[in-house]
């Protein structure tokens, strides 16, 4: 099914014509999980976003479904327990994506260190158990600082105790938000992005039933209109909520900014990802993460008032991650001009959980004796000493230390928030990328409770634990021979075997519609086949309508290929061009657009 600027123009017809049951605004991960899962419920539905999918928050995390073994640090079982849990769960049903990548955690004897060798081994054995660790390829172990070493060469030998290694998840944070579009577009869903909602409508009842918006690629203003409105725009949340003028709004939303920074791998060679303390006494932790021949590494956390829609990277966010990194890797010496490529973003926070538990973030951490005596009684339930009890009583009695004591009784999952305004509009915040699936879950149990309640519309219920995203389509315990096989296609069909697995990687199940183009599709000027192909079905079927949209968010190749988009960039402007019958005129903003984007990602600013 086409999912272009041709259906884009379809689905505004119908946005404009028709009563929709739900309208979606944001199109990040959030609104993507509640439009998968309506659009499979049969509800008549749409979504809107002021920008590309997944341009905001959505593609600019550390690109982890982590497992949260962080919260372990304040030994916040429940939530590594639900966190872990999610995560299988969206390993399941996007397996191309979240991929295994097992993580390095060394041990430093320093003030403020979250772990020592003992506690982290007993840490990461309650993290094996909540989830469902058994695999030996997979389960945690600990090494000596000769090992770590022998693994990580530049890492600073100065008290370094050892190291742990725990099971972790890499991930596309921008590709899962556009499979779910897709896979809800497919369904029947009216997928929209470059559409703005200007203003909250109400019926003469005084509930919501609709919104005003703008076509921002035409200029147009219309109506849609809809028996529900949720809201699910993240970090822009209490601006959505400011529209509607029947609320009297007391902002609830708390951002952060997190920031992260690319080099070359010959410079700062990480072989595995590697998650450590910052060194610097505040409580954070950092990660640095080898990728696509690179090394990327943050994140900061720090409030945010600035500019909602353009949040940049800030010389002291350079200066904090640089000293961070060349303490660990003494021996690296990074300055800013080894850095390549970056990105900063905004973590949806809701003020009234008291800290961000995020990557970076310090939720306060349990007094000492607090930490003594859960590695005490961990160790003795290990060792058949004491019952599960016995721990659970200790782990209870921590509840009163932590930054959110208890969950908001309106939250879907840890952090989150779902609440309905008097005039109905919806809002879900919050929450965390690993958890989108969970709390759209719980949105969308609400949503068809009041669809029945107030306009006697009935939807039966799904499993989502079991819907499959776009491209998803592969067994979650066979993943790698099954992208082999659809890899073995491109390479029968004349692609390098290196090719043929980036696509397969990439798209999935939907490679075979990435490779069906060959022969029928000749390379463009200025690219390979295979990226020829990448982009005509990201065009085609992935609502690609700019060079950014495709070299940044539907791949990676700004943030990852620094040394090839030189040469990239010019064969995807034109072939865009040519595809869309660009004018002069819109060729060269699309180019400039670019290359502002290029510049700005290298900091061409800062140096």
């Amino acid at each position: 099914m086409s999912f272009s600027l041709l259906s884009r123009r379809q689905d505004i017809e119908r946005l404009k014509n028709e009563t929709l049951d739900l309208l979606t605004i944001g199109g990040g991960i959030t609104g993507a999980g509640v439009a998968i899962q309506a659009s499979a419920m049969g509800m008549n539905n749409g979504l809107i976003e002021m920008q590309d999918f997944a341009e905001g928050t959505s593609s600019r995390s550390t690109k982890l479904v982590h497992g949260g073994i962080r919260y372990l640090k304040n030994f916040d079982v429940e939530v590594v327990s639900d966190t872990v849990k999610e995560r299988a769960v969206v390993q399941g049903i996007a397996p191309h994506i979240p991929r295994p990548d097992p993580m390095l955690l060394p041990i430093y004897d320093e003030p403020g260190s979250t772990f020592n060798m003992f506690s982290v081994k007993v840490a990461m054995n309650l993290y094996d158990q909540l989830a469902g660790v058994t695999d030996p390829k997979y389960t945690n172990y600990t090494i000596s600082k000769e090992e770590v070493l022998q693994r990580e060469p530049q890492l600073n030998p100065d008290k370094l105790l050892g190291g742990g290694v725990y099971l972790d998840y890499r991930n596309n944070d921008a590709r899962l938000v556009i499979e779910n579009i897709k896979k809800a577009h497919e369904n029947g869903g009216l997928m929209v992005s470059h559409v703005k909602a200007q203003h909250i409508l109400h019926d003469e009842n005084g509930n919501v039933s609709g919104v005003n918006v703008k076509d921002l690629l035409t200029g147009e203003e219309f109506d849609i209109h809809a028996r529900l409105v949720i809201n699910t725009t993240g970090p822009w949340s209490d601006f959505i909520r400011e529209m509607d003028d029947h609320l009297e709004v007391t902002p609830q939303m708390r951002p952060t900014k997190g920031v992260h920074l690319v080099v070359d791998r010959s410079r700062l060679n990480v072989p595995q990802p590697t998650y450590f303390d910052s060194g610097q006494q505040d409580g954070r932790m950092v990660f640095a993460i080898p990728r696509e021949g690179k090394t990327y590494f943050g994140t900061t956390d720090t409030d945010y008032q600035g500019d909602f829609l353009h949040p940049r990277v800030e010389q002291a966010d350079v200066d904090y991650l640089l000293k961070t990194i060349n303490d660990r890797y003494p021996e690296a010496e990074i300055t800013i001009d080894d850095v390549e490529a970056s990105w900063a973003g905004l973590r949806p926070l809701i003020a009234s959980n008291g800290s961000s538990d995020y990557n970076g973030g310090n939720s306060g951490k349990i007094t000492a004796q607090s930490f003594d005596d859960v590695i005490a009684i961990v160790d003795k339930y290990e060792k058949q000493l004491v019952s599960r009890e016995d721990v659970e009583d200790v782990l209870n009695h921590l509840e009163s230390t932590l930054s959110e004591n208890k969950p908001n009784p309106s939250a879907v999952s840890r952090g989150s928030s779902l609440d309905v305004a008097q005039d109905g509009l919806i809002t879900l915040a919050g929450g965390k990328i690993t958890d989108y699936r969970k709390m759209a879950a719980g949105a969308i149990a609400l949503i068809a409770k009041l669809l029945k309640q107030r306009f006697n519309r009935n939807f039966n219920s799904i499993d989502s634990k079991h819907l499959q995203v776009s491209g998803g389509d592969i067994d979650p315990q066979n993943v790698d021979a099954t992208l082999s096989f659809f890899a073995k296609q491109g390479i029968e069909s004349g692609l390098s075997k290196p090719e043929a697995e980036k696509i397969a990687n990439l798209f999935g199940s939907n490679a075979a519609r990435v490779f069906s183009q060959i022969g029928r599709l000749p390379a463009a000027p200025g690219l390979s086949l295979a990226e020829t192909i990448s982009l005509h079905y990201s065009m085609e079927e992935e609502m690609t309508l700019t060079p950014v949209d495709y070299l940044l968010r539907r791949t990676n190749h700004l943030l990852f290929h620094h040394d090839a988009i030189a040469d990239l960039q010019q064969g995807v402007v034109d072939e865009m061009a040519r595809y869309f019958n660009w004018s002069a005129e819109q060729k060269q903003q699309h180019s400039q657009e670019l290359q502002d984007v290029i510049a700005e990602a290298h900091l061409d600013y800062l140096r």
